[in-house]
């Protein structure tokens, strides 16, 4: 008898009391618990995000445009984005600066419905504003899970009795989700969180309740789950400066989007100044590639989606944070249009509020603020170059020290009557603060004489 085979039964029926007319278990009945009970001791399926998406994520007609099965291949540009947030994949940081309705948030999304069905623990989602967290909850995230059966048979649906699930609270086996606005102070510092995901970080208020930036207090909840943490940051950007999403992705590696060219299959990423149209005429609009400058019309975008390929264009201070860029000449066929990208650049000249708004949605790039100078341009047009290490009005010396992970800057001023000052000198010295070397070498500037 093999180990896995059941043994002969001399009746065909095991009494489970002593009366006769009592259910019995039959044998074939066994061999359908030891079957279940086998797949229930299985492993999960190795899957990453994107894959998860593609086998278990459905779209309802509340909540898209186009319901049915989600399709990863509909946005090969999201797949890199997806998996990077994927248990396995070694990024902790993601940051997606992008233009409006590029399927961002549904990444977000799906990666909400792995986390809850394949990778639970803490999870805090941050929109800008409480009543947009409340909005999201019920016309995104209901909508995910009520349509997806691997997700409706882990959270319950929110009722007022249940105090495991609400509209803003979803518990589920091994975890929990925490939704909340950029807005409250007391939802930012509500729990600890392995999964960071915070959508639409530019449109988040300075400070929440007064206390702070809303995402260095949001972060700070994921402190103490240190490499095992995910953060993802969305957003449109908005003013250059002031963009949140612009510092995140000047701070990482700069991913962007090569794809090839049809005519001479040269990979480059899409730019809005290679996309061309005849005088008037926007419906012609066509991109010129940046090799053979041939035009490529837009029913090769599927094709090229398709054998894109995300490229770092710089070197990353933290090797674990990674960054992605994307305007809104990669949507697919049958979202914003070439032209119809061309038709909204066009009616927005001579309106600065228009342009912005093109800029941000369009291109996925800050606006730079025009108009006159500001107080510091002025003050700096009145710099003067003078030709003593410290000149004449110069009365005493400060030093300012400025310390980054890597090094200290110091700024030696000269200050004079009338409030003058003087840029004497400007040092830097190797090694951050946990070199002594460093300290040993600032000490020693604080005693030089000039």
């Amino acid at each position: 008898m093999s180990e896995t085979s059941l043994p002969p039964s001399p009746t065909s029926r095991f009494l489970l009391n002593d009366e006769e007319d009592s259910p019995d278990l039959s044998f074939d009945g066994a061999e359908d618990i030891l079957r279940a009970w086998s797949r229930g001791i299985r492993p999960d399926p190795n899957l990453t995000v994107s894959e998860w998406a593609d086998r278990h994520r459905w779209l309802s007609s509340r909540a898209a445009a186009e319901p049915g099965r989600y399709r990863t291949a509909r946005t090969p540009y999201l797949r890199e984005i997806m998996d990077a947030l994927s248990p396995g994949h070694p990024a902790q940081r993601i940051s997606f600066m992008k233009a409006a309705q590029v399927g961002a948030t549904e990444a977000g999304n799906n990666w909400i419905g792995f986390v809850i069905h394949h990778a639970p623990g803490p999870m805090l989602a941050v929109l800008p504003t409480v009543e947009m967290a409340k909005r999201a909850s019920r016309g995104r995230l209901d909508p995910l899970i009520s349509d997806s059966p691997a997700l409706r048979e882990r959270v319950n649906p929110a009722r007022s009795r249940d105090a495991g699930n609400s509209m803003l609270f979803k518990e589920f086996p091994g975890g929990i989700l925490v939704l909340t606005g950029a807005n409250s102070a007391t939802g930012l510092r509500s729990m600890p969180a392995r999964y960071l995901f915070l959508d639409e970080i530019d449109a988040y208020p300075p400070s929440a309740d007064e206390e702070g930036d809303p995402v260095t207090l949001a972060e700070a909840r994921g402190t103490t789950f240190a490499h095992r943490r995910k953060v993802f940051l969305i957003s449109t950007p908005t003013i250059r400066g002031l963009s949140r999403i612009e510092q995140e992705f000047e701070a990482s590696d700069q991913r962007r989007y090569f794809v090839p060219c049809p005519h001479c299959g040269a990979m480059q990423w899409l730019e809005f100044e290679r996309l061309r149209w005849e005088k008037g005429r926007p419906e012609t609009a066509a991109y010129a590639c940046n090799a053979c400058d041939q035009l490529i019309a837009e029913h090769h975008k599927t094709s090229m989606l398709e054998a894109g390929e995300w490229r770092a264009t710089a070197t990353a201070a933290d090797p674990h944070h990674v960054g992605y860029h994307l305007s809104a000449l990669y949507s697919p066929i049958g979202w914003k249009s070439w032209e119809q990208i061309a038709r909204e650049w066009l009616a927005a000249q001579g309106n600065d509020e228009m342009l912005r708004a093109a800029r941000n949605t369009l291109l996925g790039e800050t606006w730079v603020e025009r108009g006159e100078a500001p107080e510091w341009q002025r003050l700096a047009d009145r710099r003067e170059v003078f030709g003593a290490q410290i000149p004449e009005g110069g009365l005493f010396l400060t030093a300012g020290t400025d310390i980054q992970k890597d090094r200290i800057e110091v700024d030696i001023w000269a200050w004079g009557r009338g409030l003058q000052s003087w840029l004497v000198d400007h040092i830097v010295i190797p090694g951050g603060p946990d070199s002594p070397v460093a300290w040993a070498e600032l000490t020693k500037l604080l005693g030089r004489t000039w």
